[in-house]
C-alpha cells in the first residue's frame, strides 16, 4: 500500500482544477473517499483549501499525470523521494550528570599533567569546559586550583579512549608540522 502525498485535500483540490483525471483516480491516489472529490468539483467541500501542486512539490510527474489523464483505469503512483537523513552522533553532546561536572577540572588537570602537548581548545573540547578555564587551569590561575586533584577522564567516563588517542594524534601531529615550518625558517634566513 502506497502512502498518502503530502496534505492530501490540497493536492486533490489542485488536481480537480488543473487535470482531466477521473474522480476515482484523484480519490485513490490522494486516499480521500470518491465522494469527496466530487464534492471538490462542486464546490461543497475544501471551501477556501488554496490547491497544492504536486508537480512542484516533487510528488507527481507532467508525464504521471498524462499517462494517467490518457487512460481512467491507470491510477497515479507517487513519485518517492531518494533522500536519505542521516544522524550525526558526534554533534550530540552526552550528557553529564552534576555528580561528575565537577570532575571536569579535575579532569583537566591531569590532561595538562599527563599530556602536555594537547592545546587548550583540544582539552576544552574533550573534558567540557571552556577554553578560558582549561587555560586558567594551565597557569594555575584557576579560581578552584589549590583544591584541584588530577583524574583521569576515561576512567571517569567523561569521554573514550579512543577520544583521546585521537586528540593525542591531532596534537603530534600540529607538533611535527609547527617543527617543520621552523626548520624551513630557519634555512631560509
Amino acid at each position: 500500500m502506497s502512502s498518502a502525498p503530502l496534505m492530501p485535500m490540497a493536492t486533490a483540490v489542485w488536481l480537480v482544477e488543473n487535470t482531466s483525471l477521473t474522480f476515482k483516480q484523484i480519490a485513490d491516489f490522494c486516499k480521500l473517499h470518491e465522494v469527496e472529490i466530487q464534492g471538490i468539483a462542486d464546490g461543497e467541500v475544501g471551501k477556501g483549501i488554496v490547491g497544492y501542486n504536486p508537480i512542484i512539490a516533487g510528488q507527481l510527474t507532467k508525464e504521471e499525470i498524462k499517462l494517467s489523464s490518457e487512460d481512467p483505469t491507470r491510477q497515479l503512483i507517487l513519485k518517492e523521494n531518494d533522500i536519505k537523513i542521516e544522524s550525526n552522533d558526534k554533534k550530540t553532546k552526552k550528557y553529564i550528570p552534576l555528580s561528575k561536572r565537577q570532575d571536569k577540572p579535575d579532569s583537566a588537570l591531569w590532561l595538562i599533567k599527563q599530556h602536555s602537548t594537547l592545546k587548550d581548545s583540544q582539552i576544552a573540547k574533550l573534558v567540557g569546559i571552556t577554553k578560558n578555564s582549561a587555560t586558567a587551569i594551565r597557569n594555575k590561575s584557576y579560581w578552584n586550583y589549590n583544591n584541584l586533584n588530577a583524574k583521569d577522564p576515561v576512567a571517569m567516563g567523561l569521554f573514550t579512549q579512543k577520544d583521546l588517542i585521537l586528540a593525542l594524534e591531532k596534537a603530534d601531529k600540529r607538533i611535527k608540522r609547527e617543527k617543520n615550518e621552523k626548520e624551513k625558517e630557519k634555512l631560509s634566513n
